[in-house]
């Protein structure tokens, strides 16, 4: 449907030849996206927007919005000239003509006062209206100038370039000086380890109730760090180079040159100290940088405390510097920028890209994030991330609501537990004369937790978990209230201890405990002290090969990799996003409870079910949101699970979906509901392991390589299925068949493999086109939800014809699954006779079918055929559920002959026309 929000307003004429400045003459469809985003955001609305991939959605999306900023900056500024006219004219005027204007005494105000009383408040607004107007018109007057200084004056750069070279300089001859005068002094060994030991000391602690938490020093020369925000677009998208993507075409676009842009990203893409950045996990480096300026801003204090005790040389971040940072700040928002410019100009500037993006926030016109930093409230403070009164745009967004639920999900296994509490029993053991009695309290106090999570997991924390035997194995679904009671820990409180958890950097200094007395390597510098720990070595050794053990065969392998080093380091830092999943609301969330052979393999794991609370800040807060993507059917997700739950009245919500921009005759989608030997097509998990089920899909198939040229690509809605029916066709000689016309390619499990398969996927349709000959391309067998169905595009030969098996719906066995539509239908209003748990289950299907087969028309000039095998997809509720683009020009075809002649007349006019 296309709405009529931009109704609402407009902007004016640009030399996009249209009403919005565009890089080229625009399409139709664009023009109407612009014209109703700009509406939406005019209007203050929550929009629901889909455009097709291969429509130009991101340059839309960038020329509509900054058009309607640039319009709403234009009205600001003509509002501010009138206040500011008005004051002028009155101070011109004098006392006496302005008294004149107050209303009589006898006048009555709004809320029965005397009118000179309301009078003399409006006017007092509109003073101090007035007074805040001036002083933001110092503070941006004060910006620009210094943007424009960088901009034109090239003599700056070079002074801040010298600066830096002459301060690196002293401090190497300053260390160099040092290095010299610890050669002749002989420093004891044993009192050198006591002083490396210095830093996995948990400083005292003090709770928030007993102190006002100071973050950081405050430069009083410098009011440029406490900035207003602006008016302001946050844009998120899933991944960083899909942010990276849309930076390059803001570069591109007519608002290239003069927008204030900057991009937010986690510190292991912003990170440029080697030291930290070698550290690998998210979560180490998160921690190491806290440390780092930590000790930056103890540093002071700890120089002032002169006499009682050696000074520990806490390590700083070089990287951490005001000046450089408000340097690389203010080069950001002259010219746009992207992740990699960023991170080579911090690297430049010695400045931290972090750091130096965040102080950036305020001025910046558009900011570009991933969705973890908008849509988790903690990462959004932390970033220094304001949403009142400001704009969001989600793209990418079909997958948001699974998003936010993985966000606010966490799941820790028994053999963490047992790590974690083995490391900081350990750790307790060693300092405990040096701690302090707060530090002790809450240590004893995670010690219990995780004695509690295990004994809830049937086993003791006190014994190897790989060697536990769990009695009744089985998952159990949990409130988070039933859960605490039973794991009788509903007497603690949750908030302090994850609170504490956050400010002590406790994960941090058990990391650096372990990895200097937890690793092989460190045994070789045993002395008497540490030969206590020996025993802590082999235990953590055990432990680690019981859960090298766990991991699923689905996980992706740099996730599977930064998870295994987390495991081995510091699995406290796992355990503490499980803590604060439990602080969420009772009737938000679950608990599973999943017992499996051994403790080791059993995990806890914390499900969000109503992902609409984490969202209802957003939209609270807003001006306007935009939720789009290339495919968002089925919507009904969005408006009932997220925007109803959240709160959001329906009149708020806007709905725009455009058509394609390629021509009718470019696509053939056809539903086929039986086979060339009339067998129906009826892919339950009952019928589809059924021989002649996949004998039959293996013959359309065979037919179907005989007219498409170049690349055909097969949809299967799970691996094991895919597997199952690969091994029956080459059983029966059908696989052989089909490689004398197609090469066959099989989409891998781990993800480090699939760019490898799609290249040599590529080169053998390349290669077949050129060469001529029997061989006529490429078959490849994808799986839905893989890493084929998202992200990747089959533009022109590679993706010729696209055929889905099946109908993809989820395990409904699954507990996590069960939970959820029992949570629906209790929460949520039947659908025109649907139970919302049934409705569920069909728009997870078809969103998933959605996404896979729009992978293959990407362009204008693009062309193909899609083929939906499953005569249930004709059903009117199903039918209804693809893209409209797509659904009107679908044909429902119940025999196999007329299917097949159409697709033999629609490719053979294609390659005649190439």
């Amino acid at each position: 449907m296309e709405s009529g929000a931009a109704a609402a307003g407009g902007p004016a004429p640009g030399p996009g030849g249209g009403r919005f400045p565009f890089p080229y003459t625009p399409y139709l469809i664009q023009e109407r996206f612009m014209a109703a985003l700009y509406g939406a955001l005019e209007a203050g609305r929550v929009g629901i927007f889909e455009s097709p991939t291969g429509t130009g959605k991101s340059l839309s999306l960038i020329c509509g919005a900054l058009a309607w900023l640039r319009d709403f900056e234009e009205k600001q500024r003509q509002e501010e000239a009138r206040l500011l006219a008005l004051e002028e004219e009155e101070e011109e005027d004098g006392g006496e003509e302005g008294r004149k204007r107050l209303p009589a005494a006898g006048g009555a105000g709004s809320a029965g006062e005397p009118g000179w009383v309301a009078a003399f408040v409006r006017k007092k607004e509109e003073r101090d209206a007035v007074a805040r107007l001036k002083e933001e018109q110092i503070r941006r007057k004060k910006r620009e100038d210094r943007l424009e200084k960088i901009r034109h004056n090239v003599q700056l750069k070079y002074a801040a370039k010298r600066k830096r070279s002459e301060e690196d300089e002293t401090k190497h001859l300053l260390q160099l000086s040092k290095e010299v005068l610890s050669e002749g002094a002989g420093v004891d060994v044993l009192e050198q380890l006591d002083h490396n030991d210095e830093e996995l000391i948990l400083a005292e602690y003090e709770s928030d109730e007993e102190k006002k938490v100071v973050s950081g020093p405050v430069d009083d020369d410098d009011d440029d760090l406490e900035e207003e925000h602006v008016t302001k677009i946050y844009y998120c998208s899933r991944t960083h180079s899909q942010l990276s993507q849309f930076v390059r075409e803001v570069q591109k676009s007519p608002f290239g040159k003069d927008t204030r842009l900057v991009s937010l990203g986690s510190r292991q893409n912003l990170c440029v100290n080697e030291e930290v950045r070698r550290l690998g996990a998210l979560q180490l480096i998160n921690d190491r940088c806290m440390e780092m300026q930590k000790n930056k801003h103890e540093k002071k204090s700890d120089e002032e405390m002169e006499g009682k005790k050696r000074r520990v040389s806490r390590t700083v971040c070089p990287f951490y510097s005001y000046e450089q940072m408000q340097f690389l700040r203010d080069e950001v928002l002259v010219e746009v920028k992207d992740i990699e410019q960023l991170v080579a100009l911090g690297k430049e500037t010695k400045a931290c890209p972090y750091y130096g993006s965040r102080y950036a926030i305020p001025a910046a016109q558009l900011v570009v994030l991933p969705y973890q930093m908008l849509l988790h409230e903690p990462t959004r403070s932390a970033a220094g991330i304001k949403l009142k009164d400001q704009v969001v745009i989600i793209d990418e967004a079909h997958n948001l609501i699974d998003t936010i639920t993985c966000i606010h999900s966490a799941e820790v296994s028994g053999s963490q537990l047992c790590c974690a509490h083995s490391q900081l029993l350990q750790y307790m053991e060693r300092y405990r004369k040096r701690l302090k009695a707060k530090n002790l309290m809450y240590i004893k106090q995670i010690l219990y937790l995780l004695e509690r999570f295990v004994a809830m997991l049937g086993g003791n924390v006190n014994q190897n978990p790989s060697c536990q035997a769990v009695s009744q194995t089985g998952t159990v679904l949990k409130s988070i209230n039933d859960f605490l009671f039973q794991s009788q820990i509903d007497n603690i409180n949750l908030f302090k201890v994850h609170r504490y958890c956050e400010k002590s950097l406790i994960s941090r200094k058990l990391f650096g405990f372990v990895e200097r007395y937890g690793g092989p390597a460190a045994a070789v510098k045993t002395n008497k002290e540490n030969q206590k720990l020996a025993g802590l070595q082999n235990f953590l050794l055990t432990l680690q090969q019981g859960s090298d053990k766990e991991a699923g065969p689905l996980q992706n392998p740099s996730v599977e990799a930064e998870n295994d080093q987390l495991r081995s380091a510091s699995p406290l830092m796992q355990i503490e996003g499980f803590l604060s999943a439990l602080t969420n609301a009772n009737q938000d969330g679950r608990v599973i409870l999943n017992r499996q052979g051994t403790v080791s393999q059993s995990s806890l794991k914390f499900l969000l079910l109503n992902p609409a609370v984490h969202f209802a800040k957003v939209v609270e807060e807003c001006r306007a949101v935009i939720i789009a993507g290339g495919t968002m059917q089925p919507v009904a997700d969005f408006r009932e699970q997220l925007l109803s739950c959240a709160g959001v009245d329906p009149a708020r919500v806007v709905e725009f979906s455009c058509g394609h921009v390629i021509p009718p005759e470019n696509i053939l989608p056809i539903i086929l509901c039986s086979g060339p030997s009339n067998q129906q097509l009826e892919f339950t998990y009952q019928t589809r392991d059924l021989p002649q089920m996949m004998d039959e899909t293996g013959r359309i198939l065979c037919n179907l390589c005989n007219v498409v040229p170049g690349g055909v690509v097969c949809f299967f809605p799970s691996y094991e299925y895919e597997k199952q029916v690969y091994a029956h066709w080459e059983k029966t000689g059908l696989l052989a068949r089909l490689a004398t016309k197609k090469k066959i390619f099989q989409e891998p499990k781990k993800a480090n493999q699939v760019e490898q398969v799609l290249v040599e996927y590529a080169k053998c349709i390349k290669r077949c086109s050129q060469a001529g000959g029997p061989m006529t391309g490429a078959l490849l067998l994808s799986v839905v939800g893989g890493k084929m169905s998202e992200g990747i595009n089959f533009s022109d030969d590679l993706g010729r014809c696209v055929i889905m098996v099946g109908m993809p719906y989820p395990n409904i066995k699954s507990p996590e699954l069960q939970e959820k539509m029992i949570w629906l239908d209790k929460t949520m209003p039947r659908a025109a006779g649907q139970a919302p748990s049934r409705v569920l289950i069909e728009n997870l299907c078809m969103k998933a079918v959605n996404q896979s087969i729009g992978r293959a028309i990407r362009h204008q000039k693009d062309f193909a055929s899609i083929l939906l095998l499953d005569h249930r997809y004709a059903r009117p509720a199903i039918f209804n559920k693809l893209p409209e683009w797509i659904r009107e020009r679908t044909r429902v075809k119940p025999a196999f002959g007329s299917a097949f002649a159409e697709l033999r007349k629609f490719h053979r006019g294609k390659s005649d026309a190439l």
